[in-house]
Order: C-alpha cells, then structure tokens, then sequence
C-alpha cells in the first residue's frame, strides 16, 4: 500500500533512483494506492546527466509493494520493496529497459508496452 510520503525505488531506466509519492490519481477518497494505480511522484534522486532531473514532478505506475497481492486463485504475491515506473502523460514509460518481474495484473490495465518490455511476468 503505498500513500503520500512514501519512498520508492525504480524499475527502469529512466534515470531517477529514488521517488516519493505525493498524489494518488483516479480516486478522490481512496487514501492508499495498490499494484497497477497510477500516482504522480516528485525524483528525490537521479542519475547525472539523463533526461529526468530532481525534483521533477511525474506520474508513475507501481510494479511491487510490499503489501501482498491476492489473488483469485489463492496465490499471494508479496514483494521486499516497493517500485514504481515512470511513465509519460498517455501512459507510454519514460524508460526503455526494466528490471525485476510485472505482475500479470498490468496486462489486463492496458499497460501491454511495460508487459512486453519486461524481463518476466507473473
């Protein structure tokens, strides 16, 4: 569950290392964000010299949290950290490599882009 002020990693190459979580979108109530929800981020941290810069204010999407997923089925997906990707404003990533696997849960958002570019899916 991920909720303003909260820190995350990166799964791409983008070139920010660090985020923080200021704003959920899509739901005026809802105070925590799940796998799959998009949010807009502030980079707290970033590579030199790549297109995206501190402080910049973005949208991303999560890849893994740390509050485990349920599934249908009854199988759990917990991860150790929580990760995000930066996206643009039509919901293409800003990055062109990612790391770690993505959840099948984005195929059926429409993220087929972040799906077909990633090392595994579960």
């Amino acid at each position: 569950m991920i909720q303003p002020q909260t820190h995350l990693n990166v799964a791409d190459n983008s070139g920010a290392r660090e985020l923080m979580c200021i704003r959920i979108i899509g739901a005026s109530n809802s105070r925590y964000a799940h796998i799959g929800e998009v949010i807009v981020i502030v980079i707290k941290e970033a590579v030199p010299n790549m297109p995206l810069e501190r402080s910049e204010v973005v949208r991303s999407i999560i890849v893994h949290t740390c509050k485990e997923l349920k599934r249908d089925n009854r199988i759990i997906i917990r991860y150790d950290e929580n990760v995000a990707v930066v996206i643009g404003q039509e919901g293409n990533p800003k990055g062109t490599q990612f790391f770690g696997a993505i959840t099948r849960k984005l195929r059926e958002l429409n993220f087929t882009k972040i799906v077909s570019l990633a090392p595994e899916v579960l």
